[in-house]
């Protein structure tokens, strides 16, 4: 497995607070880059800017993907743009919540 895939499996075990869906799985990562195979980039939003989460959320995806061997660096960016909706989430996300 690639590291990618293994930061995505940490990711996976992360939930948002309100909904019983990961985050990964909401749509919430919108990129993950592994450089040297030791340092991994993410750009990632929350489901809204004033999300009470604002803080946790992030901190949660970077010790996520430090759990991975060999990835000693995580440069997370949060992101606003463009803008989460409910058409980000996985098909399996929308039948978690029956949209």
């Amino acid at each position: 497995m690639s590291k990618r895939d293994l930061i995505i499996e940490e990711i996976r075990k992360i939930y948002d607070p309100e909904l019983p869906v990961n985050i990964y799985e909401l749509g919430l990562i919108y990129d993950i880059k592994v450089e040297n195979d030791k340092s991994a980039k993410i750009k990632m939003t929350l489901t809204t800017p004033n999300c009470p989460v604002a803080e946790s959320l992030p901190k949660e995806v970077k010790e996520g993907a430090m759990q991975v061997e060999g990835i000693e660096e995580v440069d997370l960016e949060l992101v606003w743009d463009p803008p989460w909706t409910k058409d980000m989430m996985s098909e399996a996300a929308k039948l978690e919540l029956n949209l």
